[in-house]
């Protein structure tokens, strides 16, 4: 189950091991709070059990509605925002070849929708879909947030058009609530396959619930593979026999407290491109309030060096770096030799590509500390669907952690909420008539 290591031995110059030991009461209590539910938000911990909770009946049943979208559907498109994309889309990205995007052949395609409000967009989309057998897995709570219901309305339409209502029915499965809201109404009004959102499962910790799962097996990849990994990970953090979580929540909050308010992930494979913006949202949604918070943000090595890795080196010490780490890849490209050598590398002739990554990031970890920038490692073994889970649930169990130890509620987002009701105002939305007045007045 060790497919994850987190090693902060690069962190400690900028903060000594008393520094983090002296908050290990802090840390015992914070870890008390998430696992016995007793904090704020602790309506919304049902992420916390649901890989053990999850029954094989239910995975068995996604499979199986995934296996009619594969079979019928040339393309399938994810309608969500926020977590109910992000997830999947950071699991498909992980585990899929970047150029199957090329192949006609490969089916089905799966494209996402409901996550901007770019008309371009849409319409590109919708062009794009003209002549394809497609499905929608459209993923909402209530079926009123204002991207993904734009989306769904302009997509239903036109498969229906297409295929005629009752065929489109059986091409739209919906991932909603148990049983209120208008997506839900509206499910059991067209007898749409669906799947549950509970009420206790907030949308950035949705991953590992049918919101990701679906989409991730209408991909073809092994969704009771990525529970395993999640519930390894569960059962052996719930236990205390890992504490991995902990380590990796103490010391970010430790560097935090020392002036280190920007945290960096940083990968060195492109397949966790998608993983690293999962991330963002996970922890900037979960610990940005009461006007704190360790500040998430993301880049790509090698590629970044070429643009962020300057400031990164030389700019303000503000920042620390997480470090993911793929200790093994699954092919092997060796370098040929040139006899010309006219580009100078010969010298890495018969060495593997991921040699030579590997020695950049040992590189690049080892100017950005000398240059004051902490680094904390994580390691896992491979990038499969039982890594991948164990450590979406690592990172779930750390932000919780980290989010009591900040002493914020880290599963509300009441942020979130202000430019909703500055839009509404501005479409002059019916209930709205007051702040519309105000606002127009505003921005006149």
């Amino acid at each position: 189950m060790n497919n994850i290591r987190v090693n902060i031995n690069d962190a400690l110059g900028a903060v000594s091991e008393k520094a983090i030991e002296s908050m290990a009461s802090e840390v015992r209590e914070s870890v008390n709070t998430l696992m016995e539910g007793t904090g704020a938000g602790n309506d919304f911990l049902g992420w916390v059990r649901l890989p053990v909770d999850t029954p094989d009946a239910l995975l068995d049943d996604i499979n199986a509605t995934a296996e009619r979208l594969r079979t019928e559907c040339e393309v399938v498109v994810v309608i969500g925002i926020g977590g109910s994309y992000l997830g999947a889309k950071a699991v498909l990205e992980a585990l899929g070849n970047p150029f199957s995007v090329y192949d006609n052949a490969l089916k089905p395609q799966i494209v996402f929708a409901g996550h901007n409000i770019g008309e371009d967009y849409l319409y590109e989309l919708q062009s794009y879909l003209k002549g394809k057998k497609f499905g929608i897995i459209v993923i909402s709570k209530s079926g009123t947030t204002t991207e993904p219901a734009i989306a769904f309305r302009l997509l239903k339409a036109q498969l229906e058009e297409a295929e005629g209502r009752e065929a489109a029915a059986r091409h739209i499965v919906a991932v909603t609530d148990a049983k209120r809201g208008a997506l839900r109404t509206l499910a059991d009004e067209e007898g749409y396959t669906t799947y549950v959102i509970e009420d206790s499962v907030g949308g950035r910790f949705s991953v590992l619930s049918p919101v990701g799962l679906l989409p991730i097996a209408v991909g073809g990849y092994d969704i009771k593979a990525l529970m395993e990994g999640a519930r390894e990970r569960q059962k052996a953090i719930l236990s205390g026999a890992d504490k991995s979580a902990e380590v990796y929540a103490t010391t970010r909050n430790a560097l935090y407290r020392s002036g280190k308010k920007i945290e960096i992930l940083v990968n060195y494979n492109p397949r966790l491109h998608y993983f690293a913006e999962w991330w963002k949202q996970l922890y900037g949604e979960s610990e940005g309030k009461d006007h704190r918070g360790i500040f998430p943000a993301a880049v790509d090595f090698s590629t970044d060096l070429h643009s962020m890795g300057q400031w990164i080196q030389d700019g303000e010490r503000t920042i620390f770096e997480t470090v993911i780490s793929v200790e093994n890849v699954d092919h092997e490209v060796r370098i040929p030799t040139d006899e010309a050598n006219l580009d100078g590398l010969n010298f890495l002739a018969g060495k593997r590509v991921d040699e030579v990554n590997k020695m950049a990031e040992l590189g690049t970890r080892l100017a950005h500390v000398d240059g004051g920038v902490p680094n904390i490692l994580i390691t896992i073994d491979s990038i499969c669907e039982r890594t991948l889970g164990s450590l979406i649930y690592f990172f779930e169990a750390s932000c919780g952690i980290s989010g009591y130890l900040l002493g914020v509620n880290p599963f509300n987002q009441p942020g979130v909420e202000a430019y909703k009701r500055n839009m509404f105002a501005l479409l002059a939305k019916p209930g709205y008539e007051e702040e519309t007045a105000a606002i127009r007045e505003r921005v006149r």
